[in-house]
């Protein structure tokens, strides 16, 4: 029902504030600034999506959770989606979420209504290998299929020629 009553009123408002501010500074004027906005939106959302990347690597890096860099960088796309949607109110919605309050502001409320049950990093966290990096194993060799085939060039050859 929510998501109904948003593709209702977005292009409502979108279009009442175009003819607003259209029949206000004029036709030019008005797509000057949605050109402008989509042009300026598209470089904040790349040096922002930067930084939330390299927080993301950081948070990966240090064995931390990386649900607060991932939201930033989904509330990032977003904000990129609406900043290229032409328009007035997609725009200052999508300016508000490039800025870092507003994107803690979001991630505050949600992470208050969202509980999680477990996060664990790596296949087994907090478990180190009985013998460091010694993995047992048996192996088999396997003779090629066709001895006197020529390697198709998609892999290389397993058997270094003398």
């Amino acid at each position: 029902m929510y998501l109904f009553l948003a593709f209702l009123l977005v292009p409502l408002i979108e279009i009442a504030l175009f003819i607003q501010i259209g029949g206000a500074i004029g036709l030019w004027p008005t797509l000057a600034i949605v050109i402008l906005t989509a042009v300026l939106g598209t470089w904040l959302v790349r040096t922002q999506g930067l930084m939330a990347m390299g927080q993301l690597r950081g948070s990966f890096a240090e064995l931390r959770d990386p649900s607060e860099p991932l939201a930033h960088g989904a509330m990032i796309l977003i904000a990129g989606a609406l900043l290229l949607t032409p328009g007035f109110f997609t725009d200052a919605i999508g300016f508000l979420l490039l800025t870092p309050p507003v994107r803690i502001a979001v991630y505050n409320y949600v992470r208050a209504r969202v509980t999680v049950r477990q996060f664990d990093m790596g296949p087994n966290p907090g478990q180190r290998p009985a013998r460091g990096d010694i993995i047992e194993g048996e192996f088999e060799e396997v003779a090629p299929r066709n001895p006197g085939a020529v390697p198709s060039g998609w892999t290389k050859d397993p058997v270094p020629k003398d």
